[in-house]
């Protein structure tokens, strides 16, 4: 029993920590005392971008405008003796504009609403084959127009567009008084809108925009302007575009003045592409626009030109822009006005005289 008694109390002394003969109670209990330690982990914010509008870049306003179909009006740009398109309404309120050569040295605009409406909107003009290939991107959009050459028309509405011309629905268009017809024919978003867009969804993105801070392109450099000439006359053409910093956009001249919408607007996009394409004929007298394939683009943007290429593999394929080393060239966000002009048809600088 001794001996049992003095293996415990061994046993009892190996347990206790080693102290000092003067240790207290207090430091005794404060070396055998065990201590926890927390650790707390925050999560990481993220933050989210805000969503923006396919067609500008911009920020999103109205959610419900966000989500409607894109709209594409086919406006008149006469301006001779024959008659008189100019100066049009709408145009400064289009999100993309795309000009094209058409019979006769002519220009026409097909211009795209999606963010911002327009009331009134035109003069409405004819559809053209060059069309189909460009708004066929857009996800069955609406498509106003008024009329065209008989072997035209089927082929517009068999694109998958929802037509909503003239001929399907006349109630949505009047004529003006003060101009001759045909470029008297007018009509407004909100009433184009209204006849509605059964199989259509909102257009996706057209363009890369970039950030303030992101950098333009591979070999970007600043210009005053660039001149487009498309081969004809009749009031449309030359064309000048001038690099204005005040307005943070591309002023447009056209036919030696400033091309200015019926508020006395100048039209001065943020972006403006020019994309060389050949031109075919689609019958004796109307050019065709071939916008498939791939060939050189200048893109100006922020007072600068950066050349690269454009490419769009198939009629529902968003074109594609690229700079000089194969990088998508980012656009600042706003408007976007695009030549679709003949090979050779430009030149840099500025012809504009003030």
């Amino acid at each position: 029993m001794r001996r049992l008694l003095v293996a415990l109390l061994g046993l009892a002394a190996l347990a206790l920590p080693a102290c000092g003969s003067g240790s207290t109670a207090a430091e005794l209990e404060r070396s055998t005392t065990t201590t926890t330690s927390t650790t707390t982990t925050t999560a990481p914010t993220t933050t989210t971008a805000p969503p923006t509008m396919p067609l500008t870049g911009l920020p999103v306003t109205d959610p419900g405008v966000a989500a409607r179909p894109a709209l594409v009006v086919k406006i008149d740009n006469i301006d001779t003796n024959r008659g008189r398109a100019r100066p049009q309404a709408g145009l400064n309120q289009a999100d993309v504009v795309y000009e094209e050569l058409v019979e006769g040295g002519i220009t026409r605009f097909l211009t795209v609403f999606h963010s911002t409406d327009a009331d009134p909107v035109g003069p409405v003009r004819s559809a053209r084959t060059s069309d189909i290939a460009i708004y066929t991107a857009l996800n069955h959009p609406l498509f106003a127009w008024s009329g065209a050459a008989d072997w035209v028309v089927p082929r517009v509405r068999e694109s998958g567009v929802v037509d909503i011309g003239h001929d399907g629905a006349p109630d949505a268009y009047y004529r003006r008084r003060g101009r001759r017809a045909p470029h008297n024919l007018y009509s407004s978003t909100p009433t184009l809108y209204g006849y509605g867009g059964a199989g259509s969804g909102p257009p996706p993105p057209l363009f890369t925009f970039r950030a303030p801070d992101a950098l333009l392109g591979s070999g970007a450099r600043p210009v005053s302007g660039v001149d487009l000439g498309f081969g004809g006359g009749l009031g449309s053409v030359p064309v000048h575009y001038r690099w204005d910093p005040a307005q943070n956009g591309w002023a447009r001249w056209q036919a030696g003045a400033p091309h200015v919408d019926e508020a006395g607007v100048q039209v001065a996009p943020q972006n403006v592409i020019v994309q060389f394409v050949p031109y075919d004929l689609d019958s004796p007298e109307v050019p065709l626009a071939l916008v498939l394939g791939t060939g050189p683009a200048w893109v100006f943007t922020n007072g600068h030109l950066v050349e690269g290429t454009w490419s769009k593999p198939s009629p529902q394929a968003v074109t594609q822009y690229f700079d000089a080393v194969g990088a998508p060239i980012g656009l600042t966000p706003g408007r976007t006005w695009l030549a679709v002009l003949p090979s050779g048809g430009a030149a840099l600088g500025s012809a504009v005289v003030v």
